[in-house]
């Protein structure tokens, strides 16, 4: 981040917001910080497109979980990428079978270029609203062979977009060196167990979309990528809050 913390209230953000648990996170990180908060979606063809459905519940439940934060929400939007629908066969657009590879070749669910494409449109978007900063919940540490995830890649096209439209766009990613369970820690620490039930409840994260079984890490099939790191998350986020229950208890 560019400037302090303390000097953001003044400033308006965006965040990309899918209603998965990263970017329900990152909203609630962007509250904290900027005075005024827009949401932005974008409907590319996903498979899970069930997430989109969630993101208005979550816009809600935020609202009421903090009186600053619902003064702070804007409004929201969802834009159309048509794109993918025509250019991409990958497991995360098309009816295919999941496969993860190696450390050096993508699994299938990766979708050339989405979150570049993501940050792009949403520069553009934000440029007639004299907005600058853009939220994302793009992560490193368990980025699962997503090469536009990467930490270098955001600022590969942070330098590009200043360059290429003559701004001062900051691209911030709370999210970038935290693992899943870290970002359980961090809902926690910004809005309490009231955010970490309303994430649990209401996010989507399953590549195939299934919402018909609640786990204890929330709805989703339990055996796609996007769950399996989703519960361990969870789950080390559960042993660890526990075993500091006792510490306490013990001192």
């Amino acid at each position: 981040m560019s400037r302090s913390i303390t000097h953001l209230h003044d400033q308006q953000a965006v965040v990309l917001f899918s209603g998965g648990q990263d970017s329900s996170t990152c909203l609630a990180w962007a509250l904290s910080i900027f005075g005024t908060v827009l949401t932005l979606g974008f409907d590319y063809g996903q498979r899970h497109a069930v997430e989109l459905s969630c993101r208005e519940r979550l816009r809600k439940g935020i609202k009421a979980l903090n009186p600053e934060w619902d003064k702070r929400l804007g409004t929201d939007s969802l834009l159309s990428l048509d794109i993918y629908r025509h250019t991409s066969a990958t497991a995360l657009t098309a009816n295919i079978p999941i496969h993860e590879y190696g450390q050096t070749i993508p699994p299938n669910t990766f979708v050339p270029g989405r979150n570049l494409l993501f940050i792009m449109n949403t520069a553009i978007w934000a440029y007639s609203r004299h907005i600058r900063h853009i939220v994302l919940g793009v992560c490193e540490s368990d980025y699962s062979g997503y090469p536009d995830c990467r930490d270098d890649s955001i600022k590969a096209i942070q330098t590009a977009l200043n360059l290429g439209m003559n701004t001062n766009y900051v691209l911030h990613t709370p999210l970038m060196w935290r693992n899943k369970a870290d970002a359980w820690r961090l809902a926690r620490q910004l809005g309490g167990d009231a955010l970490v039930d309303l994430i649990l409840e209401e996010s989507h994260t399953c590549y195939l979309g299934e919402r018909g079984q609640r786990h204890p890490w929330g709805y989703g099939c339990g055996v796609c990528p996007a769950c399996r790191i989703r519960a361990a998350g969870y789950e080390d986020f559960c042993f660890d809050t526990a075993n500091n229950a006792v510490k306490i208890g013990t001192n």
